[in-house]
């Protein structure tokens, strides 16, 4: 069966402690970055502002995301399918509102998250996060 490739934006959102934020989708087992599917008619940047606005209630400007890069890795939910991310940093230390799908969000030392993690967040987002941490 053919690999389905699915374009996403996704943040890398890290607080003032050295903790990035990890959501859970409802239904799902792994944490995986805030983000989420690029519509046809949007860029990586106000998709993501999208999502996190939905997912977490934050208001976020596409000029206050900086890109970390393009990721590829196996989708954590979907099968045969493949991620195709679109990475930012967000620094934030605000309020938070869950929504969405999201069942659960927790901030995790990107060294010892301590959770099930999907294969982006453990192959790319987390020791991007936790270079970033010891070179802070």
């Amino acid at each position: 069966m053919p690999i389905t490739n699915l374009k996403i934006a996704a943040a890398i959102i890290m607080n003032t402690s050295g903790e990035t934020l990890l959501v859970r989708k409802h239904g799902t087992t792994a944490f995986m970055q805030p983000g989420g599917k690029i519509d046809a008619n949007e860029t990586p940047t106000t998709a993501l502002c999208r999502e996190l606005n939905e997912e977490l209630g934050l208001t976020v400007l596409p000029g206050e995301l900086v890109y970390a890069g393009n990721y590829r890795a196996i989708a954590a939910n979907e099968p045969d399918t493949e991620v195709d991310a679109e990475l930012f940093w967000f620094r934030f230390g605000g309020v938070m509102h869950i929504g969405a799908e999201i069942a659960e969000a927790r901030w995790v030392y990107p060294d010892k998250p301590a959770v099930e993690l999907a294969p982006l967040t453990r192959d790319a987002a987390l020791p991007l996060a936790a270079d970033y941490v010891r070179h802070a």
